[in-house]
Protein backbone atom coordinates (compact mmCIF):
# COMPACT_ATOMS: atom_id res chain seq x y z
CA UNK A 1 0.00 0.00 0.00
CA UNK A 2 1.36 3.57 -0.60
CA UNK A 3 2.20 5.37 3.15
CA UNK A 4 0.94 8.54 3.62
CA UNK A 5 3.10 11.71 3.56
CA UNK A 6 2.40 12.34 7.03
CA UNK A 7 3.39 8.59 8.23
CA UNK A 8 6.98 9.18 6.83
CA UNK A 9 7.30 12.72 8.56
CA UNK A 10 5.90 11.23 11.65
CA UNK A 11 8.37 8.72 11.67
CA UNK A 12 11.13 11.33 11.12
CA UNK A 13 10.22 13.58 13.77
CA UNK A 14 9.86 11.02 16.19
CA UNK A 15 13.26 9.07 15.55
CA UNK A 16 15.04 12.31 14.99
CA UNK A 17 13.56 12.89 19.11
CA UNK A 18 14.41 9.89 20.78
CA UNK A 19 18.36 9.71 19.41
CA UNK A 20 18.58 13.35 20.53
CA UNK A 21 17.40 12.28 23.89
CA UNK A 22 19.53 9.59 24.10
CA UNK A 23 22.57 11.21 23.13
CA UNK A 24 21.86 14.41 25.40
CA UNK A 25 21.37 12.13 28.67
CA UNK A 26 24.88 10.04 27.62
CA UNK A 27 26.56 13.76 27.49
CA UNK A 28 24.93 15.38 30.22
CA UNK A 29 24.16 12.55 33.04
CA UNK A 30 25.33 9.11 32.37
CA UNK A 31 26.54 6.85 30.02
CA UNK A 32 24.76 4.49 32.18
CA UNK A 33 21.89 5.62 32.04
CA UNK A 34 21.78 6.17 28.32
CA UNK A 35 22.64 2.16 28.18
CA UNK A 36 19.48 1.56 29.80
CA UNK A 37 17.37 3.95 28.68
CA UNK A 38 18.39 2.28 25.20
CA UNK A 39 16.86 -0.91 26.07
CA UNK A 40 13.59 1.48 26.98
CA UNK A 41 10.69 0.56 24.11
CA UNK A 42 11.81 3.21 21.96
CA UNK A 43 13.15 2.33 18.23
CA UNK A 44 11.46 -1.08 18.42
CA UNK A 45 7.92 0.64 19.73
CA UNK A 46 8.27 2.96 16.70
CA UNK A 47 8.59 -0.01 14.12
CA UNK A 48 5.95 -2.22 15.54
CA UNK A 49 3.83 0.89 15.56
CA UNK A 50 4.34 2.16 11.97
CA UNK A 51 4.45 -1.69 10.81
CA UNK A 52 0.97 -1.89 11.93
CA UNK A 53 -0.18 1.31 10.80
CA UNK A 54 1.02 0.21 7.64
CA UNK A 55 0.18 -3.50 7.34
CA UNK A 56 -1.94 -4.56 9.91
CA UNK A 57 -2.18 -4.86 13.64
CA UNK A 58 -2.60 -8.60 13.05
CA UNK A 59 1.26 -8.65 11.22
CA UNK A 60 2.49 -6.80 13.83
CA UNK A 61 1.73 -8.66 16.34
CA UNK A 62 2.92 -11.78 15.26
CA UNK A 63 6.12 -9.77 14.11
CA UNK A 64 6.25 -8.66 17.81
CA UNK A 65 6.63 -12.35 18.96
CA UNK A 66 9.93 -12.84 16.84
CA UNK A 67 11.28 -9.52 18.32
CA UNK A 68 11.19 -11.39 21.59
CA UNK A 69 13.60 -13.73 20.52
CA UNK A 70 15.18 -11.10 18.10
CA UNK A 71 16.88 -9.21 20.96
CA UNK A 72 19.03 -11.81 21.15
CA UNK A 73 20.50 -10.88 17.95
CA UNK A 74 20.45 -6.85 19.31
CA UNK A 75 22.96 -8.10 21.48
CA UNK A 76 25.29 -10.06 19.64
CA UNK A 77 25.51 -6.77 17.69
CA UNK A 78 26.55 -5.35 21.34
CA UNK A 79 29.18 -8.03 21.45
CA UNK A 80 30.56 -7.18 17.93
CA UNK A 81 30.69 -4.02 18.17
CA UNK A 82 32.73 -4.26 21.28
CA UNK A 83 35.14 -6.56 19.59
CA UNK A 84 35.81 -4.64 16.20
CA UNK A 85 34.97 -1.09 17.80
CA UNK A 86 38.36 -1.18 20.71
CA UNK A 87 40.03 1.78 18.63
CA UNK A 88 38.75 5.62 19.16
CA UNK A 89 37.71 7.24 15.69
CA UNK A 90 36.49 6.35 12.13
CA UNK A 91 38.68 3.21 11.97
CA UNK A 92 36.96 1.94 14.94
CA UNK A 93 33.48 2.49 14.56
CA UNK A 94 33.74 0.73 10.98
CA UNK A 95 35.49 -2.18 12.65
CA UNK A 96 32.57 -1.92 15.20
CA UNK A 97 30.03 -1.61 12.69
CA UNK A 98 31.29 -4.44 10.74
CA UNK A 99 31.63 -6.97 13.31
CA UNK A 100 28.20 -6.11 15.00
CA UNK A 101 26.14 -6.16 11.73
CA UNK A 102 28.11 -9.71 10.96
CA UNK A 103 26.91 -11.18 14.59
CA UNK A 104 23.27 -9.80 13.75
CA UNK A 105 23.10 -11.24 11.06
CA UNK A 106 24.18 -14.92 11.64
CA UNK A 107 22.20 -14.65 14.58
CA UNK A 108 19.40 -13.18 13.03
CA UNK A 109 19.80 -16.49 10.65
CA UNK A 110 19.68 -18.69 13.22
CA UNK A 111 16.49 -17.57 15.21
CA UNK A 112 14.61 -17.28 11.84
CA UNK A 113 14.31 -20.98 11.60
CA UNK A 114 12.89 -21.52 15.18
CA UNK A 115 9.04 -21.25 15.22
CA UNK A 116 9.02 -19.19 18.83
CA UNK A 117 6.12 -18.92 20.87
CA UNK A 118 5.76 -15.67 23.33
CA UNK A 119 7.30 -18.12 25.57
CA UNK A 120 10.15 -19.52 23.77
CA UNK A 121 10.86 -15.91 22.39
CA UNK A 122 10.98 -14.77 26.09
CA UNK A 123 12.89 -17.42 27.33
CA UNK A 124 15.83 -17.27 24.87
CA UNK A 125 16.74 -13.84 25.26
CA UNK A 126 16.32 -14.15 29.06
CA UNK A 127 18.99 -16.47 28.78
CA UNK A 128 20.88 -13.94 26.47
CA UNK A 129 20.66 -11.41 29.14
CA UNK A 130 21.68 -13.36 31.55
CA UNK A 131 24.79 -14.54 29.77
CA UNK A 132 25.93 -10.60 28.49
CA UNK A 133 25.36 -9.39 31.76
CA UNK A 134 28.16 -11.93 33.03
CA UNK A 135 30.60 -11.88 30.20
CA UNK A 136 30.49 -8.09 30.89
CA UNK A 137 30.69 -7.48 34.56
CA UNK A 138 34.44 -6.87 34.57
CA UNK A 139 34.36 -3.83 31.49
CA UNK A 140 34.90 -0.37 33.50
CA UNK A 141 32.19 2.21 33.41
CA UNK A 142 33.59 5.48 31.41
CA UNK A 143 31.25 8.46 31.73
CA UNK A 144 31.06 10.84 28.54
CA UNK A 145 32.70 14.33 28.84
CA UNK A 146 30.55 16.72 28.54
CA UNK A 147 30.78 19.32 25.67
CA UNK A 148 29.39 23.02 25.05
CA UNK A 149 26.38 22.21 22.68
CA UNK A 150 25.84 19.88 19.69
CA UNK A 151 27.30 21.06 16.40
CA UNK A 152 24.93 20.67 13.49
CA UNK A 153 27.30 17.80 11.59
CA UNK A 154 26.80 15.70 14.73
CA UNK A 155 22.75 16.64 14.31
CA UNK A 156 22.53 15.55 10.78
CA UNK A 157 24.27 12.51 11.89
CA UNK A 158 21.56 11.16 14.46
CA UNK A 159 18.69 12.08 12.35
CA UNK A 160 19.95 10.74 9.46
CA UNK A 161 21.20 7.20 10.75
CA UNK A 162 17.51 6.76 12.68
CA UNK A 163 15.82 8.02 9.79
CA UNK A 164 17.22 5.76 7.71
CA UNK A 165 16.73 2.29 9.91
CA UNK A 166 13.24 3.35 10.58
CA UNK A 167 12.45 4.19 6.95
CA UNK A 168 14.12 0.78 5.75
CA UNK A 169 12.37 -1.41 8.46
CA UNK A 170 9.18 -0.31 7.91
CA UNK A 171 9.93 -0.50 4.15
CA UNK A 172 11.01 -3.93 4.51
CA UNK A 173 8.46 -5.34 6.45
CA UNK A 174 5.99 -4.87 3.53
CA UNK A 175 8.31 -7.45 1.49
CA UNK A 176 9.14 -9.84 4.40
CA UNK A 177 7.77 -12.76 6.71
CA UNK A 178 6.53 -11.99 10.39
CA UNK A 179 9.76 -13.50 11.33
CA UNK A 180 12.38 -11.20 9.51
CA UNK A 181 10.03 -8.24 10.27
CA UNK A 182 10.05 -9.12 13.76
CA UNK A 183 14.15 -9.54 14.04
CA UNK A 184 14.58 -5.60 12.21
CA UNK A 185 12.09 -4.16 14.71
CA UNK A 186 14.15 -5.84 17.25
CA UNK A 187 17.47 -4.00 15.66
CA UNK A 188 18.60 -1.36 18.01
CA UNK A 189 17.31 1.75 16.05
CA UNK A 190 18.00 3.66 18.80
CA UNK A 191 20.93 2.45 20.21
CA UNK A 192 22.65 1.69 17.16
CA UNK A 193 23.09 5.65 16.07
CA UNK A 194 23.80 6.54 20.40
CA UNK A 195 27.09 3.68 19.75
CA UNK A 196 28.19 5.55 16.72
CA UNK A 197 27.77 9.17 18.19
CA UNK A 198 29.42 8.49 21.17
CA UNK A 199 31.95 6.58 19.59
CA UNK A 200 33.07 9.38 17.07
CA UNK A 201 32.67 11.93 19.77
CA UNK A 202 34.51 10.96 22.96
CA UNK A 203 35.73 7.36 22.23
CA UNK A 204 35.21 3.60 22.20
CA UNK A 205 35.05 3.42 26.13
CA UNK A 206 31.96 5.53 26.62
CA UNK A 207 30.21 3.27 23.85
CA UNK A 208 31.60 0.00 25.20
CA UNK A 209 29.89 1.47 28.87
CA UNK A 210 26.28 1.70 26.83
CA UNK A 211 27.10 -1.78 25.63
CA UNK A 212 27.48 -3.00 28.60
CA UNK A 213 24.31 -1.56 30.32
CA UNK A 214 21.97 -2.37 27.25
CA UNK A 215 21.62 -5.89 28.74
CA UNK A 216 19.77 -4.37 32.10
CA UNK A 217 17.93 -1.76 29.86
CA UNK A 218 16.18 -4.80 27.76
CA UNK A 219 13.43 -6.23 30.23
CA UNK A 220 11.51 -3.33 29.73
CA UNK A 221 11.62 -4.12 25.58
CA UNK A 222 10.95 -7.75 26.59
CA UNK A 223 7.55 -6.30 28.77
CA UNK A 224 6.50 -4.09 25.68
CA UNK A 225 7.05 -6.35 23.12
CA UNK A 226 5.31 -8.93 25.11
CA UNK A 227 2.30 -6.58 25.62
CA UNK A 228 1.77 -5.53 22.04
CA UNK A 229 1.98 -8.95 20.80
CA UNK A 230 -1.24 -9.61 22.80
CA UNK A 231 -3.12 -6.39 22.54
CA UNK A 232 -2.61 -5.10 18.80
CA UNK A 233 -4.97 -7.43 17.55
CA UNK A 234 -7.58 -6.78 20.35
CA UNK A 235 -6.91 -3.51 21.79
CA UNK A 236 -5.86 -1.73 18.28
CA UNK A 237 -2.78 0.40 17.82
CA UNK A 238 -3.11 3.46 19.77
CA UNK A 239 -4.28 1.62 23.04
CA UNK A 240 -1.87 -1.82 22.72
CA UNK A 241 0.63 0.47 22.68
CA UNK A 242 -0.08 2.85 25.45
CA UNK A 243 -0.55 -0.60 27.63
CA UNK A 244 3.01 -1.34 26.07
CA UNK A 245 4.30 1.73 27.82
CA UNK A 246 2.77 1.10 30.97
CA UNK A 247 3.55 -2.11 31.78
CA UNK A 248 7.54 -0.91 30.47
CA UNK A 249 7.58 1.72 32.74
CA UNK A 250 6.59 -0.54 36.10
CA UNK A 251 9.15 -3.16 35.16
CA UNK A 252 11.77 -0.20 34.69
CA UNK A 253 10.86 1.39 38.18
CA UNK A 254 10.42 -2.04 39.49
CA UNK A 255 13.88 -3.11 38.59
CA UNK A 256 15.12 0.76 39.37
CA UNK A 257 14.44 0.90 42.81
CA UNK A 258 15.97 -2.81 42.94
CA UNK A 259 19.02 -1.73 41.85
CA UNK A 260 19.15 0.91 44.31
CA UNK A 261 18.34 -2.05 47.28
CA UNK A 262 21.09 -3.84 46.33
CA UNK A 263 23.56 -0.80 45.86
CA UNK A 264 22.88 0.60 49.53
CA UNK A 265 23.20 -3.09 50.38
CA UNK A 266 26.51 -3.52 49.06
CA UNK A 267 27.69 -0.09 50.93
CA UNK A 268 26.08 -0.92 54.18
CA UNK A 269 27.94 -4.40 54.28
CA UNK A 270 30.72 -2.61 53.24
Amino acid sequence: MDVPLSWQLAKLLVSIAIVLGLSVIAERVSTRIAGLLAGYPLGTAIALFFIGLEISPGFAADSAVFSLAGFTATLALGAGYLIGGRRDGLRGILGGTACGMTAWLLASLLLTRVDFTRLSGTLTTLVAIGAFTWLYRHLPDTRAAARGGFRWPALALRAGLATAIVFLITALAHLLPASWSGMLAAFPISMYPLLVILHLTHGAAPAATVIKHYPAGLGALLCYTLCVSLTYPSLGLATGTLAGFGVATLWLLGWTRLQTWHARRALAGT
